[in-house]
């Protein structure tokens, strides 16, 4: 995974950031308060930041992967 794109981690991990942050913006768009039981914030706000991680995580890993194939295909062609 991200063999010929990612020889330095710093721009994987950045690149993982950079999206969580984006997924955490975009998650606040969403009116999930409906959802929510009483008095249970603590949970709604973990339960917020975990699928920020997890959805930022599979955006930023699918931009890799994608760079990385695309350069595959350019040394192909």
């Amino acid at each position: 995974m991200y063999n010929i794109v990612m020889q330095d981690p710093m721009i994987v991990i950045i690149s993982h950031l950079i999206f969580i942050i984006i997924t955490f913006w975009a998650l606040q768009a969403l009116n999930y308060e409906k959802f929510l039981k009483k008095n249970k914030v603590m949970q709604a706000r973990l339960l917020f930041a975990i699928l920020a991680v997890v959805i930022g995580y599979l955006l930023s890993s699918f931009f890799l992967e994608y760079l990385s194939a695309s350069k595959q295909l350019l040394t192909f062609l």
